[in-house]
């Protein structure tokens, strides 16, 4: 697969409820809470499947959104403006060595990209 998902993001009004939710369902282990990021958790996937979060929107409609993992964010969401879709966030630096973007496709679903780079 030339570009793979890499990561999920669940979205919503109420990170604790959502992360407490998920994980008695699926038995995820999730970090603590960052209140400074919206109460996000992360996901320990254990080796297995993709990782991921859980967090508050802050006021943003609740969303379920995958990352596709691209070399440059930018020129991804260029081409996705050419091909109909629209950019959501530009590109954005969340953490030293990631960098995130978002887009809608032309019936309105949001796909992030992700550039990683493990130092």
């Amino acid at each position: 697969m030339s570009n793979p998902v890499t990561w999920f993001e669940i979205i919503g009004n109420d990170a604790i409820k959502l992360q407490e939710f998920y994980a008695d369902v699926f038995g995820w282990k999730l970090s603590p809470p960052a209140a400074e990021m919206g109460n996000y958790s992360y996901l320990d996937s254990e080796g297995r499947g993709i990782g991921g979060g859980i967090g508050e929107g802050g006021g943003e409609p609740s969303r379920v959104t995958i990352y596709v993992e691209v070399d440059d964010p930018q020129a991804y969401l260029d081409k996705v403006n050419r091909a109909g879709g629209k950019t959501v966030m530009p590109v954005t630096n969340v953490t030293e060595g990631v960098t995130i973007a978002m887009f809608a496709d032309p019936e309105g679903h949001i796909t992030g990209l992700l550039k990683s780079n493990p130092s």
